[in-house]
């Protein structure tokens, strides 16, 4: 299986490329159009602020070529974020997969939302084996709104998304490479359910 983690300048990519060699895979680092297109799997990762890490996929044609794969993409945290319509982070316009507007956490919170935290309402293949309620690792100040492609939520100051699918684009909030068996469940599912 030919598994490809997106290489844009803003990620978390060396621990998501260990998590895939725990699962028994070995994944490649691309930027490169043909090489993303021609895998199996993709992996859409993304730390940082939106609006600089949109000018990075731009600069490589990225922000075109993502939203018209045909192959399972899994976007984590920012990477989810960008797939939506758009962020309040830097005023950014996404990618356009996930019809949703992404929003920063009220001032009634502490901002980022660093730690573990419980994810229900479970749908989705990406799912499988996993217990409602489980515990992942989040790191966010921004989040988005619950919505039709939500396949779970979490909670913090309100209910969100904390997953989303959309045909055969996946995100998720929370970061399955530091969530520890959980989270290599959820990898292992997209790897090999999915």
């Amino acid at each position: 299986m030919k598994i490809v983690i997106i290489d844009y300048g803003a990620g978390n990519i060396q621990s998501i490329k260990f998590a895939i060699k725990r699962l028994g895979y070995d994944a490649i680092l691309s930027n490169r159009a043909e090489e993303i297109q021609n895998a199996d799997k993709v992996i859409f990762p993304g730390v940082g602020e939106a609006s600089s890490a949109m000018k990075k996929l731009k600069a490589s044609g990225l922000d075109k070529l993502i939203p018209k794969l045909k192959q399972p993409v899994l976007g984590i945290c920012l990477g989810m974020q960008l797939m939506c319509n758009s962020s309040e982070e830097g005023n950014t316009k996404g990618l356009g997969i996930f019809d949703l507007e992404v929003v920063r956490f009220p001032n009634t919170v502490k901002v980022p939302q660093i730690g573990w935290n419980q994810i229900e309402g479970l749908k989705s293949d990406l799912f499988r084996e996993i217990q409602d309620k489980s515990h992942i690792y989040l790191v966010h100040s921004f989040y988005a709104p619950k919505g039709v492609d939500t396949i779970a939520t979490s909670e913090y100051a309100m209910h969100y998304s904390a997953a989303l699918q959309k045909e055969n684009f996946y995100g998720t909030q929370f970061h399955p490479e530091k969530s520890g068996k959980v989270g290599e469940k959820i990898l292992q599912n997209f790897l090999e359910k999915i």
